[in-house]
């Protein structure tokens, strides 16, 4: 139970409920989303269709964020097959289950207003220079995304109604203070144990290895010896990024820019007004408006009318003042008639608008402003610099993508033509790269007919915003099983390692057995000794030891338990628990952080229980993996 709290804590389930993760994969092609004609189709839900270009633009997003997180050892898990499938269907069956959410969702009629959509994607970092909403950036970003806006907010509007969904789910998961109680004392809950280690290169280094075991062990694991099929790239990465430090932009041009786009620089006129407001747009209304601003124009104080008579009860308090504002902001007739005004002091007829009429008194007036030269010219000409790299890369990338069709056996005149360097490869695995060659696009172009088997040179590939490859294969060698004596040291060190595994294993149970025998001789006997004892609780920082020790009996009459662990070198760990300890706790109430944890887990099981049901009542096929078995 306490291993799943603090696994809930943190669990993938919990962090979709608790947080919008969307851009990751707006901006890194979602645009193909949108896409449709005859695909073909990596999952059936209810009728609504997964394309296959769909599932691998996700499972590329999600096998570059894994690798980024995990580094080699990823590239080692994935250079195994059997995990490679396992890995692929988890984030098929995630789209999957993303999808019977927004089904469920929109069956119960939730729905997200476009104002909600709005203030989104307003409060989107990827959309803001210097902590503020920029419209150019957000058109540039989703151009580059191949976007519109309609279509981007749309994307939006699904993903919140999933996350609507989500978090009513854990909103409606709560804590007894019982159970709390109860799940607090075993979390404080210790143990006292001791431990002895049985290290595996001990026995490792004493196994005899002979040839017969080593070759029965090559010829039934050829999979482990098996050098993937390989290929040596050339390739030329274009970037934008190092054209901007070589761009001088000049004083006068920085001026001209800045006399041509004056509005640019310049802050909005603001205005303060106080105003009168009577709701509703009937005649009664009307003419208790009508009555308010007679009585006003004989010469009552604004304020205290307002204070008095106006439906705006927020502002009514203030005399009917409201905050300073911009063009843009307020009721279309009400900005009008605010901004008609000339000078403070002057105060408008009726206005109607669709609160119902106002009376508006003009307060004060702060006049836009055009930013001086000189606070704005760094701004400038980093504008300047980052239009003319653009210009310049795009130059480069046109001549590339000319010379490299052009001459398509070399990347000679190529490079040549764009100044730019050939990086060669060795031979290597496409799919265990990382950089620019681990690219879902470039590596499908490794494959084609054209590069792979021809040779010829590919076609300018984009690898994002003003960052492009061409790549050619020099050469290629097909999937091999390294001959035995290539590999033998490897097989002999993994037969001695799988051997001495067994040999620990067996020491181990046989020690264990006498122990719980009583024989405690057998430790001392074999030159062996526990360590001495230690308490230890459940989120120890051996967490292998903690979760043997935790799932133990309790020790009777003074005898000791035991169990085995391995430590992550692969040593076994003999664990003898002593005593457990319940911990007396204050009398004070469960800390919020704590039952928190608890209503994630329960909420965390909830989804789970929700997904089962949502996967057992619906239509669900693979067809992909359904064609491929016939």
């Amino acid at each position: 139970m306490m291993e799943r709290l603090r696994e809930g804590a943190n669990s993938i389930w919990v962090k979709i409920i608790l947080s919008l993760i969307i851009l990751s994969f707006v901006f890194a092609g979602v645009g193909s989303y949108l896409a449709s004609g005859n695909e073909q189709v990596a999952a059936k839900i209810n009728g609504k269709e997964i394309s296959q270009r769909q599932f691998e633009q996700v499972y590329q997003n999600e096998r570059n964020r894994m690798q980024q997180r995990m580094g080699d050892y990823f590239s080692t898990l994935m250079s195994d097959p059997a995990y490679v499938k396992q890995f692929r269907q988890s984030v098929l069956d995630r789209m999957v289950n993303d999808e019977l959410i927004q089904q469920r969702a929109d069956k119960l009629g939730l729905s997200v207003s476009d104002a909600q959509v709005k203030q989104e994607i307003l409060a989107m970092p990827a959309f803001a220079v210097d902590g503020v909403f920029n419209n150019e950036q957000y058109n540039m970003a989703l151009r580059r995304a191949g976007f519109t806006p309609d279509q981007f907010a749309e994307t939006i509007r699904k993903d919140m109604l999933r996350q609507q969904f989500l978090s009513a789910l854990q909103g409606s998961d709560f804590v007894l203070s019982d159970e709390a109680d109860e799940l607090r004392k075993l979390e404080s809950q210790q143990r006292v144990v001791r431990t002895l280690t049985l290290n595996l290169a001990d026995f490792t280094k004493k196994v005899k290895v002979t040839e017969q075991e080593a070759q029965d062990f090559y010829d039934q694991n050829p999979n482990l010896f098996t050098r993937p099929a390989q290929i040596k790239v050339s390739y030329i990465e274009l970037s934008g990024k190092g054209l901007t430090k070589d761009i001088n932009i000049s004083e006068q041009a920085a001026e001209t820019y800045y006399k041509d786009n004056q509005t640019k620089f310049s802050t909005a006129e603001e205005r303060e007004v106080s105003h009168i407001l009577v709701t509703g747009d009937t005649a009664a209304a009307k003419a208790k408006a009508e009555a308010l601003l007679s009585k006003l124009q004989n010469g009552a104080n604004f304020a205290e009318v307002a204070k008095q008579s106006s439906d705006d009860t927020f502002s009514a308090k203030d005399g009917g003042k409201l905050e300073w504002f911009t063009k843009g902001t307020m009721d279309p007739a009400f900005e009008k008639e605010a901004f008609a005004l000339a000078k403070p002091g002057d105060m408008s007829g009726l206005v109607k608008s669709s609160f119902g009429y106002h009376i508006i008194l003009l307060d004060g007036i702060k006049p836009g402003k055009v930013k001086p030269f000189a606070d704005v010219k760094a701004q400038i000409v980093a504008e300047l610099q980052q239009q003319q790299s653009a210009d310049e890369f795009y130059k480069l990338k046109s001549k590339l993508a000319e010379v490299a069709f052009e001459s398509p056996d070399s990347l000679d005149a190529a490079a040549e033509a764009v100044k730019a360097k050939i990086v060669h490869t060795d031979y290597i695995t496409p799919a265990a790269e990382k950089g620019v060659l681990a690219n879902k696009q470039v590596q499908e172009t490794l494959q084609s007919p054209e590069v792979h088997d021809d040779g010829m040179n590919s076609d300018v590939i984009e690898l994002g915003p003003e960052h492009v490859i061409v790549v050619r294969v020099d050469d290629a060698r097909a999937q091999a099983v390294l001959p035995f004596k290539d590999v033998a040291a490897k097989v002999n060190a993994m037969v001695a390692s799988q051997k001495g595994e067994q040999q620990a294993q067996a020491k181990a149970d046989e020690i264990i057995a006498d122990l719980q025998k009583g024989k405690n001789d057998i430790v001392a006997k074999d030159g062996l000794s526990f360590s001495s004892e230690q308490t230890i609780n459940r989120s120890g920082p051996n967490a292998n030891i903690s979760n043997v020790a935790f799932s133990l009996p309790k020790p009777t009459a003074g005898k000791a338990t035991y169990g085995m662990a391995r430590d992550n070198n692969g040593n076994v760990e003999i664990i003898a628990l002593d005593k457990v300890v319940n911990m007396k706790l204050a009398g004070d109430k469960v800390n919020s952080q704590f039952e928190q944890q608890i209503e994630q887990m329960f909420a965390q099981e909830d989804l789970a229980a929700t997904l089962k049901t949502l996967r057992d009542s619906a239509k669900i096929s693979y067809p992909m993996q359904d064609s491929s078995k016939d």
